[in-house]
């Protein structure tokens, strides 16, 4: 197994310690892994809840009255945001990168409580944290089942009410040029901790509901086979593959530096990731759709892609439009 080269691999021991002991754990790891929470199942916390693909702590089974929404978004100023995006395109073109994530904090405001957003929204990984955030997120981050590891980079994104915007998107060169870096990173990280990579569905699209609209995303599937005795190196094994390559970019080293030089916050949280081990396998996701408990006010966060060919005007709107809860 490759060291990583980001991620400081004793900040995630305590996942050796219980896959090697096949004992059932959650793990929330941040951004940069410097603060992960890692609880066996049975101790915790009762401030934390999740819904992990179908596997949850919830125990609120009561049909509560959900209230209308009501939500409002303040992003940074165009102008802001463009003087991020003209230093990350300086370095796309002197070749320190060739995707990068770059992403912004947007204020919100809503009627709804981090516990509201939590129980209401509709997304296949949800998570509360402490009321210090909720995550409400659609992308997977790796799976492990039957000796058999998977990732399921998604990176292309379009309203769906634009006329022939299925078309438009597969058809997109900048969206097919993002994507399929993604694909590549992912592959390389794959074989940093598996074995007989391969891309077993590339570049379907799916669908994800907001408040208002309905978004298509891209989306692929890449396979690897795990050495027998992976349950013994669960940290490591992440170690290895954070942070995920589709909210940072590639080269992943550079380009997350890169990324702390434009950013105007740090991140936390944010873009790390999520999941649980059962004692034989484990399901994760990558923490985007977050919304953060700031003093008395909320921020989401949120970004996108950008590559050589990305136009800032799109990619901000792009940012704006991910700003959503998926409450029907």
């Amino acid at each position: 197994m490759h060291d990583s080269l980001i991620i400081d691999k004793d900040s995630l021991d305590p996942m050796n310690y219980y896959g090697r002991h096949h004992i059932p754990f959650l793990f929330v790891i941040d951004y940069m892994a410097k603060n992960p929470f890692i609880y066996p199942i049975k101790s915790i916390p009762d401030s934390i809840l999740f819904s992990i693909d179908g596997y949850s702590n919830n125990i609120n089974t009561t049909q509560q009255q959900k209230p209308v929404l009501h939500f409002e978004k303040y992003p940074v100023p165009f102008s802001k945001y463009l003087q991020s995006f003209r230093c990350v395109q300086s370095h796309l073109k002197d070749g320190n990168s060739y995707l990068l994530n770059l992403t912004f904090p947007t204020p919100i405001d809503t009627n709804y409580s981090l516990y509201d957003i939590f129980l209401h929204s509709t997304a296949p990984y949800k998570l509360l944290f402490n009321d210090q955030f909720v995550v409400f997120s659609p992308e997977p981050f790796v799976t492990i089942h039957n000796g058999f590891i998977y990732t399921f980079p998604m990176k292309g994104t379009m309203d769906a009410s634009i006329p022939n915007a299925e078309e438009r998107l597969m058809n997109d060169d900048k969206e097919f040029a993002e994507h399929i870096t993604v694909v590549d990173l992912l592959r390389n990280d794959l074989a940093k901790v598996s074995c007989n990579i391969i891309v077993e569905q590339f570049r379907y699209v799916s669908t994800v509901k907001t408040y208002k609209t309905t978004l298509l995303q891209t989306s692929s599937k890449i396979k690897g086979t795990l050495f027998p005795d992976y349950h013994k190196h669960l940290g490591d094994i992440f170690a290895s593959l954070l942070p995920a390559g589709s909210v940072t970019g590639a080269p992943k080293k550079k380009t997350v530096e890169i990324i702390q030089e434009v950013e105007i916050y740090e991140r936390g949280f944010y873009t790390g990731v999520f999941g649980y081990y059962d004692g034989v396998n484990c399901v994760s996701a990558v923490m985007i759709r977050f919304i953060e408990r700031c003093n008395d006010t909320f921020v989401y966060k949120s970004g996108g892609g950008i590559t050589i060919y990305s136009n800032p005007a799109i990619e901000y709107n792009e940012m704006i439009e991910k700003v959503y809860v998926p409450v029907n």
